[in-house]
């Protein structure tokens, strides 16, 4: 630490602020709490004065909160700041805390407990926590299951380092959110001034290669190597590498359902599909690369390929229950572990390569083919098939760098499927539970304010948003998002479970279909129109195109678009 001359009125709210500073946080992310005073006070009297300091955004709800530093983390993959109030707060906003750690997001986030309960010196905290604010254990105890650490700032001179530790925490893989408790009274206390020193970008793993070397030999000797990966693209240049490397070997890359990012484009020969099935019994060589869970059931086991994971941290410490049947480890980070072994794509059996590679362009063929065929039957399907929904998307969104945030369940495989994004960074699926996609993609696009960012969420997922907060922040923040809503009226994803557990029960010979139906709700885009954002609702295939395509005209004169398209499934 170094010694700072102390301002005059300098406290906890000081060193906090200062202590973001030194993370390097763009911003605070912050759904008010009582405790934040001193943040406040402080950010006053930086903005008064010209001092530095992270930009600080006022929301309505923690879901909201948390869900836009996620979006904003899966962008530019630094910890930001997030303010919670108290325990309730941070119960309120624990789902996407937990999708944040799911989705790999580093964040600090922060909420207050009382420790004298206005029976101590100094200012008197208020009488809510000593009522219903407390929980006992203290708010940290609460967010250890779902954060990377989570702890409690004990002394005000201890605060900035303590930031400084959790943010370093949550940076490094497996990156996620750091929980700090921060009691009010310390944010009161007097603070001498002395600032924790700015942390840095964490350095690099390697894996040796005496490890990478006998991979690269595995390879060499495979007739029908497959690549299946969930997250590559979530590492800085993961996505380039693992185009370049998949290229150098002439390999199939197959994204599996249970991939939640742009890892490899979905247009390129040797993309694969999202089914590993076809590989279970045919593939000699598995390269698992940033695949946390790629068999399901667990206890499916490839019938003869020898698998080779590729992750920096393959054990996920926060997944409960993972079963991966490796043979080996690369344990270096992904990006450069794919780097070294696309350097050593040399000596190849040029018989073998090409075989795979004429196998691959027919299943690629075949795939597009496939495509091609389910959009031209949607066409010609009486109401609005969604996958007329995604095509329409794609050909909308064609040449303008536009990335696509997903909260959609029975729909999800139709929209990567057909959307087919085919850079970095432009698909995310959202983590941990329905409810957060809105926040998302409004953190996504304060991330990459140059880029139409679309939302794609099913009617469902869209009733379990805080949408009035969500339109708030979007207004507030200049943050125009395209909301597409794929409203089948129904939670189709609970009645087809009940369907397929009860086939023959009580609810298929009375009709009697409980938790399932959505026809009650009202216009799902009239909830926007308060406040003066662009809606629509379409119910006929010939007005998709142009309600979509006004919808985008919208977005791009900074204006949030809401089209509720009723999809005949």
């Amino acid at each position: 630490m170094t010694d700072t001359t102390n301002t005059p009125g300098a406290d906890g709210g000081d060193a906090l602020v200062t202590a973001f500073n030194a993370v390097g946080a763009d911003y605070i992310f912050c759904s008010s709490g009582s405790e934040w005073a001193p943040v406040w006070e402080s950010l006053a009297r930086r903005h008064r004065d010209g001092l530095p300091c992270p930009r600080y955004l006022d929301l309505t709800h923690e879901t909201v909160a948390v869900g836009m530093a996620t979006g904003y983390g899966l962008i530019e993959r630094r910890p930001q700041g997030v303010l919670l109030h108290a325990a309730p707060g941070l119960l309120q906003g624990s789902m996407a805390v937990h999708g944040a750690l799911l989705a790999g997001v580093p964040m600090v986030v922060s909420s207050s407990e009382s420790t004298t309960y206005g029976d101590g010196p100094g200012q008197d905290p208020g009488g809510q926590w000593y009522r219903n604010l407390s929980v006992v254990g203290g708010p940290h105890q609460i967010a250890q299951p779902f954060t990377k650490w989570s702890n409690e700032a004990a002394s005000v001179h201890t605060l900035p380092t303590m930031v400084t530790r959790a943010a370093e925490l949550a940076w490094r893989a497996p990156a996620g959110p750091a929980y700090l408790n921060i009691p009010l009274e310390i944010l009161l206390e007097e603070w001498d001034g002395r600032e924790a020193k700015p942390i840095v970008q964490p350095g690099s793993t390697h894996s040796s290669p005496e490890e990478v070397d006998p991979v690269a030999q595995l390879i060499r000797e495979a007739a029908n190597p497959v690549i299946v990966t969930e997250t590559a693209g979530r590492e800085a240049g993961g996505f380039e590498a693992l185009v370049a490397f998949a290229e150098a070997w002439n390999i199939p890359v197959v994204e599996p359902d249970s991939a939640v990012c742009s890892n490899f484009p979905r247009t390129h020969p040797l993309h694969a599909g999202s089914d590993i099935g076809p590989w279970m019994d045919e593939a000699d060589l598995i390269l698992l690369v940033n695949c946390r869970a790629p068999f399901y059931p667990p206890s499916r086991r490839p019938s003869k390929a020898t698998i080779v994971v590729i992750d920096e941290v393959p054990q996920r410490p926060h997944v409960v229950y993972q079963v991966l049947f490796a043979d080996r480890y690369l344990e270096g980070n992904v990006t450069n572990t794919l780097r070294q072994l696309a350097k050593r794509a040399k000596d190849l059996d040029a018989e073998a390569v090409a075989v795979r590679r004429t196998a691959q362009e027919q299943r690629h063929a075949d795939e597009q083919a496939a495509i091609a065929t389910a959009e031209a039957k949607a066409r010609e399907t009486e109401g609005i098939d969604p996958v007329l929904v995604a095509a329409t998307l794609r050909g909308l969104l064609e040449g303008r760098g536009g990335i696509v945030v997903d909260e959609t369940i029975t729909h999800s495989r139709v929209v990567k499927r057909h959307v087919q994004t085919a850079d970095p960074d432009s698909y995310f699926y959202v983590q941990g539970g329905l409810g957060q996609g809105i926040a998302v993609a409004l953190g996504v696009k304060l991330a990459a304010q140059e880029r139409p960012v679309v939302l794609t969420i099913g009617d469902g997922a869209f009733t379990y948003n805080p949408v009035i907060p969500s339109y708030d922040a979007s207004n507030a923040y200049e943050l125009p998002l395209l909301i597409v809503v794929f409203n089948n009226r129904v939670y189709k994803s609970m009645n087809l479970n009940h369907r397929r557990f009860y086939p023959e029960g009580a609810a298929a010979d009375t009709g009697e279909w409980l938790g399932t139906d959505l026809h009650r709700l009202p216009r799902l885009a009239a909830f926007a129109e308060p406040f003066g954002m662009h809606t629509e609702t379409v119910d006929a295939p010939e007005a998709l195109a142009p309600a979509l395509e006004r919808a985008l005209k919208a977005v791009a004169e900074g204006t949030t678009a809401v089209v509720d398209v009723l999809v005949t499934r």
